[in-house]
């Protein structure tokens, strides 16, 4: 194992000029101090160290000047283009999911849209020709709301193409904000051909599928209960709701007496009057609309008597003892029953006296929570509505778009807010009949329209779905061959889509593409056809979706397509429909007008997790439900940006951070200060993005020291490489030091790592492959032993050569790796190769070139061998310098000998390689203990398992490591103890000095 090592004498600068700049002691044996000022300023000059112009720290205005003078000279802009129009063998394709045009970009779009550039800077640098068109979600609630916000009351005063043409202007805007905010983190694309939600040409080709599913049957027309949002006066889907789960309900026990006793039950209660069903409901609002009671048939119930009040109750037995606890009383069982014998029985409604509810059988309700009975409004519960459908019970709703109580709900209840006022009109009312048994609160997770962050009901109306039940079958079939990253993402994207039956796609919105329905103004009957659906997409395909607010009737509605809908009536019997299209349609069919060729099908989709119930399900369902074809062959579900404490970030508690700030910084520098787009690039690259991702200033600094090293690094490899021209100074691979070739060998391997690693999308493992290999591979192990031979051999000599020659692959293959994710860096090394006539583009000349013929597994018993011997040794010395001892290694006749000896052929050497990684100043090899030892020698036991040929050759051997201070004095030149005298360089740096 190869373990940190202290570096040699000379010391690693900041600053790449002058780099590794030797420390010079005033201690010098045998001399005085002007002695050694003369000896210093004599031999300076003969050493080789490390200068280039690369800054190996930047920081500041230094820094952002940096990166954006980098994507000028190395034309970011072009290259998406470039790269479009060169010849490649294979494509890959990444569908980019159209974040809303409703605002400046957060963290999540930073982190969505670098995860999607580092995977596409991959896949084009490995020779592919991307596609990747960048879009935006323009319609909808999310721009209309921001839109028209500054309006106040005045915007219910806006004609719909008032609305629409501020929705448009404001979601231009936006739309150049983020634009403006990508292009700086540099995301590679055509900036100037994206797709937009608004655009004529995908309007018409989104009302195209509309037609094509509508042709199918999936689409149709239905009254039935939906989210609805009173804060925006819309339908809603679930993808559209966020959960609160701190949500404080007012939940109350109410009782409904029995008005017919189930027959089944007459013997058992007869004689126990009054008795009751008792009910629990968070949703007292609800009860005015009360059509049944539900129970569960196979569960037990229970008939029991209040000990404080002498009533009779029937509900779970489950449910007695924490209902009476709720209740403050105690309940006496009187009888037992299954929930079956309940069929037959109804209720007097507590509110409404002469309505009588029925005790109806339901698989929906549970015993949790509650009482084991559920009351069952139709018009404004989901269970509750396929109750009724079964039993043919009444669906009224009572209830307006703005939430309130309409007229026909009573004089009491009138225009009064079902969530508040209204709430507690019912509660009162319940209290007055003396049906209330308790009020109390109840936390509990509840829905929230996304876009107001104000609660949601259910509220039945006639909306537009899609039958999604149909449809189903067919896509869960077609995403068991799409590949999830992670896996078990693919299980939860079959749970969303199996636990739905249909898609509400109506929404009562102005900003948006229009379902092309045109209504009977007597009979409200639905005029829409596939010629009416085929007119109106042409309109759209010459005016956009404005025509169908700007034409007329006539226009809308020719003659002609009457007559095909063999419909007697003229275009003035008729009113257009004023719902426009789900969003999630909007952007659900973008493969359609994104996709390119035949198959029109993505390699990847990339989004949160959110879109598993989003995006990713609503081109699924419109793309299996039109061509049968998954949109996607592989999909990529990331995490949600939190806060450094686990917290959901939100403008309201103020903990949400911009990605303008984290690389600008902020207007207080000391507070926010400034961090580049590479460091928060790293960000993104570094996190585990499956899961939740933290951000704050603790893994922002992280992340800037990580560069910032790695920075220091690339420095020391560009300083070492002056005056070194790959044409004519590359050294062959078998002329190599073993050590070097054991450096490519690694090279090699890391190479294999973090191809596999961006292939499966695992860039947490590029980065922490890249920090390995660069931390301990090159700079504490490698750098470390070659100093030396870098700095004081002579320039050309085949031995500094060959170092130079692993130096440069390393440099390559490590720029190389890290350039989908630092970009700016890796173009800016680029920029700095001193071996470069002109600069290129790492981008523009393919992925990492190593050689299989640099893998070399029998090279790592030879340089491990080694390596336990001198960890031993420095293990032994801790604190001190290694060139101050001489060492002898002591090793039984073997093979472990042998490999040694390929590393030093003659007994005692101060220049073999074996000396080089032992890094002391003279190495001595014996198979024997020595007769005669220094007196201050001290000996290190050790033994060494050789591992080849994949477990056939196994041989542990013994060895012996001899310390004793160097017996000779310190070379002024390499500060190594190999010379006569200290004032004279030992006889390596005299051989170098007088070629020089």
């Amino acid at each position: 194992m190869l373990s940190a090592l202290r570096s040699q004498p000379w010391t690693t600068l900041t600053g790449c000029s002058g780099l590794g700049a030797a420390r010079i002691s005033s201690r010098f044996a045998g001399s005085d101090g002007s002695s050694v000022e003369r000896v210093k300023g004599k031999y300076r000059d003969t050493v080789l160290l490390p200068t280039c112009s690369f800054p190996a720290r930047l920081a500041g205005k230094e820094l952002l000047d940096k990166e954006l003078e980098i994507q000028q000279k190395c034309s970011f802009s072009e290259l998406y283009l470039w790269q479009q129009e060169r010849k490649a063998k294979k494509e890959f394709c990444l569908h980019d999911g159209p974040p809303y045009a409703n605002g400046e970009p957060h963290v999540g779009h930073a982190l969505n849209k670098i995860l999607k550039d580092i995977i596409n800077r991959f896949q084009m640098m490995r020779g592919y020709k991307v596609h990747f068109v960048p879009g935006w979600d323009c319609h909808g609630l999310p721009v209309e709301l921001k839109a028209l916000a500054d309006l106040g009351d005045e915007a219910q005063d806006l004609s719909a193409m008032e609305i629409r043409q501020k929705a448009k202007m404001f979601a231009e805007k936006a739309i150049e904000k983020q634009k403006s905010e990508f292009v700086r983190w540099g995301v590679m694309a055509d900036w100037n051909n994206c797709y937009y939600t608004f655009d004529k040409n995908y309007e018409a080709k989104q009302l195209k599928v509309f037609q094509q599913m509508y042709d199918e049957g999936y689409v149709y027309r239905d009254y039935k209960p939906v989210f609805w949002s009173p804060s925006a006066r819309t339908a809603l889907a679930e993808a559209e709701l966020e959960y609160n789960q701190q949500h404080v309900s007012r939940a109350v026990y109410v009782k409904f007496p029995l008005s017919e006793v189930p027959h089944k039950l007459t013997s058992l209660v007869d004689g126990l009057t009054p008795v009751s069903t008792l009910v629990w409901t968070t949703q007292p609002w609800t009860i005015p609309f009360n059509q049944a009671i539900c129970y569960m048939p196979d569960s037990e119930y229970c008939a029991v008597k209040c000990e404080s009040t002498g009533e009779y109750y029937i509900l779970s037995a489950d449910r007695v003892e924490s209902t009476a606890e709720a209740l403050g009383t105690e309940f006496k069982v009187v009888a037992t029953f299954k929930g079956i014998n309940l069929e037959g029985g109804s209720v007097v409604h507590p509110t409404i006296p002469d309505r009588e509810s029925s005790l109806v059988s339901a698989n929906h309700v549970t015993m949790t929570k509650g009482t084991g009975l559920v009351h069952a409004a139709p018009a404004h519960g989901f269970e509750d509505y396929i109750v009724a459908s079964h039993y043919h019970l009444p669906v009224d709703c009572l209830v307006d778009e703005a939430g309130c109580f309409m007229e026909e709900a009573g004089p009491e209840l009138c225009k009064k807010d079902v969530l508040g006022d209204g709430n507690e009109t019912v509660i009162q009312m319940l209290s007055a009949a003396k049906s209330l048994l308790k009020e109390e609160k109840f936390v509990h997770s509840y829905p929230y329209d996304c876009r107001t962050k104000k609660p949601v009901i259910i509220r039945a109306t006639k909306q537009w779905f899609i039958n999604v039940e149909d449809i189903k079958a067919s896509a869960q079939e077609l995403l068991k061959k799409v590949k999830f990253i992670p896996t078990s993402r693919a299980i939860r994207m079959q749970e969303t889509l199996n636990s739905r039956s249909y898609w509400c796609i109506s929404r009562q919105r102005k900003w948006g593409v229009p379902i092309p329905v045109f209504y009977h103004s007597e009979t409200e009957e639905p005029l829409m056809n596939s010629h009416s659906i085929e007119h109106v997409i042409k309109l759209v395909e010459q005016h956009g979706s404005d025509a169908w607010w700007m034409l007329s009737l006539d226009e809308l509605l020719p003659k002609t397509l009457l007559k095909k809908a063999h419909s007697s009536f003229d275009a003035s019997y008729y009113r257009k429909g004023q719902d426009i299209l789900d969003i999630w349609f909007d952007s659900g069919t973008s493969w359609a007008h994104v996709l390119e060729g035949t198959d029109q099908r993505a390699d990847l989709y990339v989004e949160g997790q959110d879109q598993l119930g989003g995006w990713f399900q609503s081109s699924l369902i419109t793309s299996t439900a039109t061509r049968k074809k998954a949109p996607y062959g592989s999909v990529l579900v990331h995490g949600f940006v939190v806060t450094e404490k686990g917290e959901k970030m939100s403008k309201s508690v103020g903990n949400v951070v911009s990605p303008n700030v984290v690389i600008n910084g902020g207007e207080d520098k000391t507070k926010e200060q400034s961090y580049g787009a590479d460091v928060l690039r790293w960000w993104v690259a570094e996190s585990n993005v499956f899961k939740h991702v933290s951000l704050g200033p603790t893994t922002l600094n992280s992340s800037r020291d990580n560069v910032n090293k790695l920075r220091k690094i690339l420095c020391f490899m560009l300083g070492n490489l002056k005056g070194f021209r790959p044409e004519t100074d590359i050294v062959p691979n078998t002329e190599m030091y073993i050590i070097d070739q054991y450096m490519l060998h690694l090279l090699q391997d890391y190479s294999s790592k973090v191809m596999e690693a961006y292939k499966a999308y695992d860039f947490g493992r590029v980065i922490r492959s890249l920090q390995s290999f660069i931390s301990r591979d090159l700079s504490s192990f490698y750098f470390s032993i070659i100093k030396d031979r870098l700095y004081c051999e002579e320039e050309k000599d085949p031995k500094r050569r060959s170092c130079q020659t692993v130096l440069a692959e390393a440099l390559d293959a490590v720029v190389r790796s890290f350039a989908p994710v630092l970009p700016h860096l890796a173009e800016e090394v680029f920029q700095h190769l001193p071996y470069m006539k002109e600069p290129v583009s790492v981008f523009r000349t393919g992925w990492i070139k190593s050689s299989s013929v640099w893998k070399k597994p029998g090279l790592v018993e030879v340089v491990e061998g080694a390596c336990a011997m001198r960890d031993s040794f420095l293990g032994s010395i801790p604190g001190k310098n290694a060139v101050e001892y001489d060492v002898i290694l002591v090793i039984e006749p073997g093979l472990l000998f042998e490999l040694m000896e390929s590393l030093q052929s003659e007994e005692t050497s101060c220049i073999s390689q074996l000396n080089e990684l032992m890094m002391c100043s003279q190495t001595t090899l014996l198979t024997e203990l020595p007769r005669d030892l220094p007196a201050d020698a001290k000996t290190v036991d050790g033994s060494f398992l050789i591992n080849l040929e994949g477990g056939d050759i196994r041989e542990e051997t013994a060895y012996k490591v001899i310390l004793h201070s160097a017996s000779k004095e310190r070379c002024p030149r390499c500060w190594k103890y190999t010379t006569a005298s200290s004032l004279t360089p030992c006889p390596r740096c005299l051989e170098v000095i007088a070629e020089k």
